[in-house]
């Protein structure tokens, strides 16, 4: 190497390095890495350990976290909220603190968003075999624990020399910069070469920014679109997460003016139309609203725009079921771009959605759809009315009426996280989202024990913006280990803390394929041996405030809306813990989901839901 050097050690050139990596994407730039989220072991300690403390807060700020996976979903929120244009790294020991990552790359990765893993890995020089955490593969004496990481990582390194991460950090920040590739990025770093002092390139420590592209759409691909378009009769937007991750929610409802076509939206996509926006339909698929899907079985052109098409989105490829419908995919990635046999337009959703409005001008879908997607768009408002209201204020809530509660209390800018159980169906039906970042619902994984260090994330990222983590007791188990770093870090999170003692959806789900909801409630065993006694005499409450966030709770409704005023309006973390009450349901699902059944079964349930199981699955079809 030429010219002048920098002596430091393979860890303190890692974080030297990425506090000046950047992004840039229509003329704004952001630091890439804000923050490295650490849990030190013998792995890491005297390496990324060291090398934070020695380059210090203003180079690379550094936030304590309770539990690796945590660690790795509050730096997913981070980036979800920052439209993936900026996240955080994660470190961990070896051994079991660097297997922990596991789930929460997985997470990140099938939800295409950025995050940087840095886990310690055995000794690259082998000085004793084993060392403490280390696997002995006896076919293989170069794989390590962190090989767990490869299937779920977007890209994947080890850095056995010092040269070579040169070479593998410029190739990590490619992957976390590019809208296609992004996911989780795996450096793993055997700790004896995080502590060795190497000779540096100035040129590896300059700023460094990384364009987001906005690719344009393909003239001919554009070309067949529009015609598809004109010549449909009933079409049908769906809007999935892209539409957020490239900022395109103004270019959707310029398209939406202009033609009339109706949009809903997928779990990722929600928000990307305000709720009372005359064109959104609210969720679409098993989970979605009566209106949206309805309109999905009849549309004969279904136009996607950055979305996956999840099983859920597809209500497990039975939900579009006209007999001519054809579709057009809208997506920066090929890969997507090409599902259900569409026609392509690969390309940014701005950009695509910006050129499709040009290419559209003056067209518009008839009058007499209009209305009647408003129609039903209204008799579905009026089913979230019922949902949301209570009756009698001094009663216990149901899950709806808490979440008629929180939607009376919020703002604008308030934000709304979960993740996982029967939240999730809940509110993609029911929730009005106000802003397009007020709906923050991972569902690419519903990883249960998300919610609370996301919120975490998010806050830290919008600092200005209410953060509301909605969480049952089933998913609080999982996880709460990051409320003691709200506390310490004054990350002013609310919690809003449901008990219904058990997991209620996999219950209901159970009972619907015939498995009598057998081990889904958290009760005492009975003589039968099932779980069917009184309810456990755990105490949640209790537990989050020994963990040292205030804790509000609330027995009614009254008190509930009280409770939810008084969280908002405080300046430190706060959890409203409520009691549901069970009898109280949601909408049905308005779209199946496929959950395999037992094909040969001697219980009553087991048989039923088994003929219902083989008369929907009948209505699954490929899209040629």
């Amino acid at each position: 190497m030429t010219g002048s050097t920098r002596r430091l050690t393979v860890a303190q050139a890692l974080v030297e390095f990425l506090a000046h990596q950047y992004t840039e994407r229509d003329g704004r730039r952001r630091r890439l890495i804000n923050a490295c989220w650490g849990i030190f072991g013998h792995g890491n300690v005297a390496g990324l350990g060291q090398a934070l403390l020695e380059c210090g807060r203003t180079t690379m700020p550094y936030l304590q976290g309770r539990n690796e996976q945590a660690m790795v979903h509050a730096a997913v929120g981070y980036a979800r909220q920052s439209d993936r244009l900026s996240t955080h790294a994660v470190t961990t020991s070896i051994g079991p603190g660097a297997t922990n990552l596991v789930t929460g790359a997985a997470l990140a990765t099938v939800n295409r968003l950025p995050v940087l893993l840095l886990p310690g890995d055995a000794f690259a020089t082998r000085p004793a075999e084993p060392v403490l955490q280390q696997l002995e593969h006896p076919s293989a004496g170069d794989v390590s624990v962190n090989d767990a990481l490869r299937p779920v990582s977007r890209y994947f390194d080890r850095v056995v020399r010092p040269e070579m991460l040169v070479p593998a950090a410029l190739q990590a920040m490619r992957v976390l910069t590019d809208p296609v590739e992004t996911g989780a990025v795996t450096l793993a770093m055997p700790q004896d070469v995080q502590a060795e002092a190497f000779d540096w390139p100035e040129e590896f420590f300059a700023d460094r920014v990384w364009h987001v592209r906005r690719p344009a759409p393909d003239a001919a691909e554009l070309a067949e679109a529009a015609r598809a378009v004109r010549a449909a009769r009933r079409p049908l937007i769906i809007a999935g997460g892209g539409v957020h991750h490239s900022e395109a929610e103004d270019a959707l409802k310029a398209l939406v003016e202009a033609t009339g076509i109706p949009v809903g939206s997928t779990q990722a996509g929600k928000g990307s139309l305000r709720y009372d926006h005359p064109a959104d339909l609210g969720g679409v698929g098993h989970t979605g609203t009566a209106v949206a899907d309805e309109l999905a079985r009849t549309a004969d052109l279904v136009i996607g725009v950055g979305t996956r098409y999840s099983d859920f989105t597809t209500a497990s490829s039975t939900l579009f079921a006209g007999p001519g419908v054809r579709f057009v995919n809208l997506n920066v990635a090929a890969f997507d771009a090409h599902k259900l046999s569409a026609r392509p337009l690969v390309a940014d959703a701005r950009a695509g959605l910006t050129a499709l409005t040009e290419a559209l001008a003056g067209h518009r879908v008839d009058q007499a759809y209009e209305a009647e997607y408003r129609a039903g768009k209204a008799r579905w408002e009026r089913i979230v009315d019922a949902a949301y209201a209570a009756a009698d204020q001094d009663a216990r809530p149901t899950q709806t009426q808490v979440l008629g509660a929180l939607d009376s209390v919020v703002g604008d800018l308030d934000v709304v996280v979960n993740a996982a159980g029967s939240l999730p169906g809940d509110l993609h039906k029911l929730w009005r989202a106000r802003s397009p970042r007020q709906y923050h619902l991972e569902y690419g994984y519903s990883c249960m024990g998300y919610e609370i260090p996301a919120g975490l994330g998010v806050r830290l990222a919008a600092p200005d913006r209410p953060v509301w983590s909605l969480v049952g007791d089933g998913t609080y188990l999982m996880m709460p280990t990051e409320i003691v770093t709200a506390v310490q870090e004054g990350i002013n999170v609310n919690l809003v803390l449901i008990q219904n003692h058990g997991y209620a959806s996999i219950g209901g789900l159970s009972e619907e394929t015939g498995a009598e909801r057998f081990g889904t409630a958290y009760r005492y065993r009975t003589d039968d041996g099932t779980y069917s006694g009184a309810p456990l005499p755990v105490d949640l409450a209790a537990n989050v405030a020994s963990l040292g966030m205030d804790v509000i709770r609330a027995g009614t409704v009254r008190e509930l809306r009280a409770a939810l005023v008084t969280a908002r309006e405080s300046d430190r973390p706060t959890c409203v813990y409520v009691e549901t009450d069970p009898t109280g349901t949601a909408p049905a699902a308005q779209a199946w989901w496929d959950v395999p059944v037992a094909q040969t079964a001697t219980r009553p349930a087991a048989v039923k839901a088994r003929e219902e199981y083989e008369r929907r699955v009948a209505d699954r079809r490929r899209h040629l």
